[in-house]
C-alpha cells in the first residue's frame, strides 16, 4: 500500500534529495544535483523568507517511490494579483497511482491556502529551474536546466493538467552558426558609440556593484514575461554568489550608456559535463577531485540571459551582445552552446536565434490545473 508522508527539512530531507539518484541510476543522460547544494536550496534559499513549501514523499513499504513539493509563492500572487500555487521537485516511478497520490497531497495542502490554480513544475519559481522536458530526451541537460523521463508527461496529463506555455532551448554546434552577428559587430558598435552606448565585460573586482545594476535591468527587461516575479535583493545576491563561482567574465557582457547599464548577456560554462561524473551528488570522497580535474575540460556553454531595457530595444544592442558572446565562443574553440530558455511566444528573440542558426532541439512545458 502506498503511503504519502509530509517531511520537513529536519525529518526526511536526505531521502527527498536522494530519491532521484536511485530513480535515474540507469539513465546515461541524467546529471546528479550536488547534494550539498540541494540541501541548502531546501533549507537556506531566500525564497523561504517570503513563501511556503511543503515536501511529500511516497513510500511503498520502506521504499521511496516518489516525491513532490507544494509551493505557495506569496510574491508571485502579490505581483500578479493571483491565487496560484505551484508544484515542483516532482519525481516518480512509472505508476499513475503514486502520481495521483502525490498530486492529491499537493492539491489538498494548497486548497487549505485558498489557491485556485496549480502551476508547474517550478523549483521554486520561474526564477529557478522550471518546466517539464517533453522533447529532446536523447540529450543530457545543460547546467541549471531540468531533465526527466518521457512518462512524466503522461502521468501529469492523466491527472488533468493542461499546457500553460512551452519553453524552448536552442543549440549551436561547433560550426552550426551564422557569423552575421559577428561580421556586423564593429559597424553596429560604432553606431552605438555615437549614442554613448558601449559594451564591456563584467568587472569582477566590483562584482557586488555590478550585480546591483544587473538586477535592475533584469527586473525591467523581464517584467512582461509569463510567470515573472521580481527577485528580492537577497534572492539576487544568492544567485549572484552561485554564478560567481562558475562565471567566465568573457561571457558576461554589459551594455551601458554614460555609466548606466541598459542591457546584458550572460552565458556560463556547462558544468553539467563535470557534475555528471559526481556519484550521487556527493563531493566526498571523490566528487570534489573529479570537479577540480575536469572543470577545465568543459567544451560548452549555456546562454542563460539576454535582456535590454525596453526603451533601448531595437537599437542593435541585442545583436551586439549576442555577437560578442558568439565571438568569444569561437575564440575559445568550444564545441556547443545552448540558448535557454525562451518563451514559445517570444517571437522576436526566437526568430533572432534561428536567424543565426540556432536549432530548437528541446521543449519544456509549464502546466496548470484549476482546482476550484
Amino acid at each position: 500500500m502506498i503511503q504519502i508522508k509530509s517531511i520537513t527539512p529536519k525529518d526526511g530531507l536526505t531521502a527527498f534529495i536522494d530519491f532521484p539518484y536511485d530513480l535515474y541510476k540507469d539513465d546515461s543522460n541524467y546529471v546528479p544535483e550536488l547534494f550539498i547544494a540541494q540541501k541548502e536550496l531546501f533549507t537556506k534559499h531566500p525564497f523561504h523568507e517570503h513563501s511556503s513549501v511543503q515536501y511529500f514523499l511516497a513510500y511503498d513499504g520502506d521504499k521511496v517511490v516518489g516525491r513532490i513539493a507544494a509551493i505557495l509563492n506569496n510574491r508571485h500572487n502579490e505581483y500578479n494579483h493571483a491565487a496560484d500555487g505551484f508544484f515542483g521537485f516532482f519525481d516518480c516511478i512509472d505508476d499513475q497511482i503514486v502520481a495521483n497520490l502525490l498530486f492529491g497531497a499537493v492539491t489538498e495542502w494548497l486548497e487549505h491556502r485558498n489557491v485556485k490554480h496549480i502551476i508547474g513544475p517550478a523549483n521554486f519559481s520561474f526564477n529557478e529551474t522550471c518546466g517539464l522536458l517533453i522533447e529532446g530526451f536523447e540529450f543530457s541537460p545543460v547546467v541549471m536546466m531540468p531533465y526527466n523521463p518521457a512518462y512524466y508527461q503522461r502521468l501529469i496529463e492523466n491527472i488533468g493538467f493542461t499546457k500553460k506555455i512551452d519553453l524552448l532551448a536552442f543549440r549551436f554546434g561547433e560550426d552550426d552558426y551564422d557569423d552575421k552577428s559577428v561580421r556586423l559587430l564593429d559597424p553596429i558598435l560604432e553606431r552605438l558609440k555615437r549614442n554613448r552606448i558601449v559594451l564591456r565585460k563584467i568587472d569582477m573586482k566590483n562584482f557586488k556593484r555590478e550585480a546591483v545594476s544587473i538586477r535592475e535591468v533584469y527586473n525591467k527587461a523581464w517584467d512582461k514575461n509569463t510567470g515573472f516575479v521580481p527577485m528580492t535583493d537577497h534572492e539576487f545576491d544568492h544567485i549572484g554568489k552561485e554564478m560567481k563561482m562558475i562565471l567566465d567574465p568573457d561571457f558576461c557582457q554589459l551594455a551601458e550608456q554614460d555609466g548606466q547599464i541598459v542591457g546584458f548577456a550572460l552565458a556560463v560554462p556547462d558544468f553539467n559535463q563535470v557534475l555528471k561524473k559526481v556519484k550521487r551528488g556527493r563531493l566526498f570522497p571523490n566528487g570534489l577531485i573529479k570537479i577540480l580535474l575536469n572543470k577545465k575540460k568543459i567544451t560548452g556553454i549555456r546562454i542563460i540571459l539576454l535582456g535590454v531595457v525596453d526603451s533601448y530595444r531595437k537599437m542593435g544592442i541585442e545583436a551586439c551582445l549576442y555577437g560578442t558572446i558568439i565571438k568569444e565562443y569561437r575564440r575559445k574553440n568550444l564545441k556547443y552552446a545552448e540558448a535557454s530558455w525562451t518563451l514559445e511566444n517570444n517571437h522576436l528573440i526566437n526568430s533572432a536565434i534561428v536567424a543565426i542558426k540556432g536549432e530548437p532541439y528541446k521543449k519544456y512545458r509549464i502546466y496548470e490545473l484549476t482546482i476550484t
